[in-house]
């Protein structure tokens, strides 16, 4: 018997395992079926990358958990609308203001101070921790947690927002959208 033998009886040694993992990953017996069969035919078509001598079942494992996660981002991204309800509850906010809001922001953002503008990048755009920030500005944490709240009351000033309600769809929007569901 070749490589070729000697590979086919490796997978099908390692069926049992191997559904016995897709289960426990999917909780259903028909798409771990489905799993299983889909590795089964990955390794066949990369058995030319598969090292002899190393650990087939690891290297089966490999394939099958990575393509349940690639299933699984997929799916994440699809959504089931046979019957159409939801596609005609869709209704979204027109982008118009919302992008003269951003370019009202980003005028803002450039009359703030240079360091309270970097400081307010950094951690509100950005994500660094105070902490992290004060590491690449060279200044103590304390500096930058007053620079960004210097920077967002100036923000808020130049801007007129006063709170959360002056962000997202007027009043009039929101009932239109509210009177379509």
């Amino acid at each position: 018997m070749g490589a070729s033998g000697e590979f086919k009886s490796g997978l099908l040694a390692a069926i049992p395992n191997l559904r016995a993992f897709a289960v426990s990953l999917t909780h259903n017996t028909d798409r771990a079926d489905d799993l299983v069969q889909e590795t089964l035919m990955k390794a066949w078509d990369k058995q030319a990358s598969f090292q002899p001598g190393t650990n087939l079942k690891a290297w089966l494992f490999t394939i099958l958990r990575n393509e349940f996660y690639s299933q699984m981002r997929k799916h994440g991204r699809e959504v089931q609308d046979s019957d159409g309800v939801m596609t005609a509850r869709l209704a979204v906010h027109p982008s118009q203001q919302g992008k003269l809001d951003f370019d009202d922001f980003r005028a803002a953002l450039k009359q703030l101070p240079e360091d309270q503008r970097e400081a307010i990048i950094l951690i509100g755009a950005s994500g660094f921790s105070y902490e992290e920030a004060a590491e690449i500005c060279g200044c103590a944490v304390g500096t930058i947690k007053s620079r960004v709240s210097r920077a967002r009351a100036r923000l808020q000033e130049m801007l007129g927002v006063s709170g959360e309600a002056d962000f997202g769809p007027d009043s009039v929007a929101t009932q239109v959208l509210s009177a379509n569901h």
